[in-house]
């Protein structure tokens, strides 16, 4: 069970799920957003299979059979649209273990092999779900799906928790470019990620889904940029910072004198 280390966070419940009338609405009134962000998901996720799956999946494999035993991929039931049942698809990041199904990973979890955590860090785990995506079960943009035991866990905590099922769950999220990636180990974390999950329930449209897109690919590609630099020592950023501070002062002293 989660708790809160802090009595400052307030959450009003609403009773949206519980009225079938908002739902009715809800769908129609956003009707031509859903049937283009359909369209959209589509296209995306082919030129992504084409593009993209065609080498990452072979290339990926290997690593993974060369790091442990076991399958490429790693299928789980997750929770989806309107709570609906699916098999989540994901590259391996983990050696075999019971409680892959029950249990969340946590930061220098054993069970990850060294490519599942290059893989997790950069993203690059979740890139098989553009199938799901072409399968209907999920979208390129959406609240992240969870575990069945994850989202029993939450909803008892966080009421109303299951108001993020009206979107259909997505590879990436609002919440997760905001900095809410991983583990939820607090009432703290999974709160504030609910809390953009809605967000985006209630104020999704074309242009944010592109704008969310962008930021997740910005910080996909980073990461495996700064992965493969060769890294600074300690006197290579003594120096970067000695400019740094330099630079600020000079800019400082300009501006007053201006």
């Amino acid at each position: 069970m989660l708790t809160s280390g802090t009595k400052t966070l307030s959450y009003r419940p609403n009773s949206e799920l519980k009225n079938g009338a908002y739902l009715r609405n809800y769908i129609q009134n956003r009707k031509y957003y859903l049937s283009s962000k359909r369209f959209f998901d589509i296209i995306f996720s082919l030129l992504a299979t084409i593009f993209i799956l065609s080498w990452l999946i072979p290339v990926v494999a290997i690593l993974i059979k060369i790091s442990s035993r076991g399958p490429v991929f790693f299928v789980q039931k997750r929770v989806g649209f309107l709570g609906r049942s699916f098999n989540c698809l994901k590259f391996r990041t983990m050696v075999i273990n019971n409680e892959a199904h029950s249990k969340q990973a946590v930061d220098n979890d054993p069970r990850i092999t060294r490519i599942g955590k290059f893989l997790r860090l950069s993203n690059l785990d979740e890139f098989p779900q553009f199938l799901n995506v072409l399968a209907g079960d999920m979208s390129i943009v959406g609240p992240r799906p969870h575990m069945y035991k994850d989202c029993s866990e939450f909803s008892a905590v966080i009421e109303n928790y299951r108001f993020r099922n009206l979107s259909k769950p997505g590879i990436t999220g609002l919440a997760q470019v905001k900095g809410y990636r991983g583990p939820a180990k607090d009432f703290e974390s999974i709160f504030r990620r609910y809390q953009w999950d809605a967000f985006y329930v209630r104020n999704s449209n074309f242009w944010f889904d592109l704008r969310i897109i962008r930021k997740t690919a910005g910080q996909t590609i980073s990461f495996i940029f700064k992965s493969f630099l060769p890294k600074k020592d300690s006197h290579e950023e003594e120096q970067e910072r000695f400019y740094r501070r330099f630079l600020l002062q000079a800019r400082e002293r300009m501006n007053t004198f201006l």
